[in-house]
């Protein structure tokens, strides 16, 4: 069974920083893409950062670049998204989901870990 086991969400001022991370099997962390997907009340679920298995591949939504940052601890199988410069508007549930293909469309996704609160203050 796979886990994806999210931590680090919190409340924060408009501006600040929060780093999240998302921790798998060893299997599941060097045989499938990883990302960071949000979902914001009465809003679809959105994809925010997707990085391929060996790391050479990187989607950011627009709404981020600049801003987040996805990397990969090969020895901690552990995903992380750094957020910086963070407004209103990424309140959220965070999740971390994993695929066997490598896409930025939740309905890809073959696994999902249960998801973080982000909550960003003006």
């Amino acid at each position: 069974q796979v886990q994806l086991v999210e931590s680090g969400g919190g409340l924060v001022q408009a501006g600040g920083s929060l780093k999240l991370s998302c921790a798998t099997s060893a299997r599941t962390f060097s045989m499938t893409n990883m990302g960071w997907f949000r979902q914001a009340p009465g809003k679809e679920r959105e994809c925010v950062t997707v990085i391929t298995r060996d790391g050479g591949r990187i989607y950011y939504a627009d709404s981020v670049k600049g801003r987040f940052t996805i990397s990969k601890d090969n020895a901690k199988n552990t995903v992380y998204l750094q957020m910086n410069s963070l407004k209103p508007e990424d309140t959220a549930v965070y999740y971390c989901a994993a695929a066997w293909m490598f896409s930025t469309d939740h309905r890809d996704m073959n696994y999902w870990g249960k998801g973080t609160l982000v909550t960003v203050s003006s």
